[in-house]
């Protein structure tokens, strides 16, 4: 089996192309269904956050993965995957292994520890399990990810001063207005970032939280967490006048502010400043808002620059979880490639016994009739032999495919044995 992944993230593509390129929850499962049906691909798993999307398959050895993800994009993104391909990476088995294990341990986040990666990957793995796209292979390589993110998080304490994509929008507003206390702050969107987002505020000393949600119930569950106050979703412009910050991170998928609606705000304002984070993609907010005068967007691409600040002080700690990685991918493979020899091991037992079978039938012939207790003790001795037998090769097989190097002598076992012969 070959494990392939393509994808781009907040590194190698700024936000415009990654949410070009993000898929929607509903939109995953036929994605799925496309890729897992290409042609040699026979599992698939979807990761599409704000800082990455990544396309993961495993097929056949002989497969072209590269061609199956080229020809699934072209049907997902029509026109475009030109414009993706310069900022796409592309990892194989081994290498695609160890970036599953730094994904799903936040080594490779905009935020070194952060702990949202861990849910995302999981609940991508879970849709792909729901969709029957995770086979036996995946299911053992993301099964191992999340056990080597617990003993990172375990063993080193790299998440001690990880902070999340939250967390460092909430830094800035700090940053911009020095304290946050008597601030007004508007979170367009209830999910799980603005949930974190408020946590922070909350903690920060901002007094009065204001939510929106365009699904009301969830609204009055954040703001009940935070004792904030809801704003009708359809009345959410009318309250901006006296809001000082907003953080949009809300699952639309088109803006739902636009340069002319902030100018209405603005000019209510009288020129006091207004802030706003963009933590979405797709983006929230019209990137020229932040052309008018007294205006200030950011959004999440720039949270780097607050992310940075922090890197330094996590560096031996990721060195410590790289070390660990090292180590957990190598007893993977180790583990995946006896896993590979099991069709050698089932051809050569399964020879075993057509031969005992054979030299049995022709004993008879020659004995005559048994007693029940003769073909009970026939059938054992004859068994155990075959066993003693068939150990020496079977364990050998077993140590040859826990090396790359192993595979050669396997296949010469193979043809000595006339294994491939076996069904013919």
């Amino acid at each position: 089996m070959k494990l392939h992944v393509t994808g781009l993230n907040h590194r190698t593509a700024p936000v415009e192309l990654r949410e070009r390129l993000a898929f929607d929850a509903a939109a995953l499962p036929d994605a799925l269904r496309e890729l897992r049906n290409a042609a040699g691909m026979h599992e698939s798993l979807i990761l599409s956050t704000c800082n990455r999307v990544e396309i993961v398959v495993a097929g056949d050895e002989s497969a072209d993965a590269d061609r199956a993800v080229a020809g699934f994009l072209d049907n997902a993104r029509p026109g475009h995957r030109l414009d993706f391909q310069r900022h796409f990476y592309h990892y194989e088995n081994h290498d695609a292994i160890r970036h599953l294990f730094r994904v799903a341990s936040s080594l490779d986040s905009m935020v070194v520890g952060e702990p949202q990666i861990l849910g995302q990957l999981k609940d991508a793995w879970s849709l792909a399990k729901e969709e029957g796209a995770v086979g036996q292979y995946l299911d053992a390589v993301l099964t191992r990810a999340f056990n080597v993110a617990k003993r990172v998080r375990t063993e080193t304490t790299i998440g001690e001063s990880a902070v999340s994509v939250s967390f460092a929008a909430v830094e800035l507003a700090r940053e911009i207005f020095g304290s946050l206390t008597g601030c007004k702050v508007l979170l367009i969107g209830a999910g799980k970032m603005s949930e974190l987002a408020a946590r922070h505020l909350h903690r920060s000393g901002a007094e009065k939280i204001f939510v929106t949600n365009r699904t009301r119930a969830r609204a009055e569950e954040m703001a009940s967490l935070f004792n904030g106050t809801i704003v009708d979703y359809d009345e959410f412009l009318d309250a901006m006048p006296a809001i000082d910050i907003v953080i949009a991170s809300s699952g639309a998928q088109h803006y739902i502010l636009n340069e002319a609606q902030v100018r209405q705000v603005c000019a209510k304002r009288k020129g006091r400043p207004i802030f706003f984070i963009d933590i979405a993609v797709p983006r929230n907010i019209d990137p020229a808002v932040n052309t008018l005068e007294n205006v200030f967007l950011y959004d999440i691409d720039d949270l780097g620059r607050v992310v940075e600040q922090n890197r330094k002080g996590r560096e031996a700690e990721a060195q410590a979880a790289e070390a660990i990685i090292a180590d957990e991918v190598d007893k993977l493979i180790a583990r995946l490639r006896v896993r590979e020899a099991a069709p050698v091991i089932v051809a050569l037992q399964e020879q075993f016994e057509r031969t005992r079978q054979a030299e049995l039938q022709r004993l008879r012939g020659k004995l005559g009739a048994l007693a029940p207790q003769q073909e009970e003790a026939l059938e054992l001795l004859t068994k155990a032999m075959m066993a003693k037998v068939a150990h020496g090769p079977i364990a050998e097989i077993r140590r040859l495919a826990a090396s790359e190097e192993g595979w050669g002598e396997i296949e010469t076992i193979r043809r000595a044995l006339r294994l491939d012969e076996t069904d013919k």
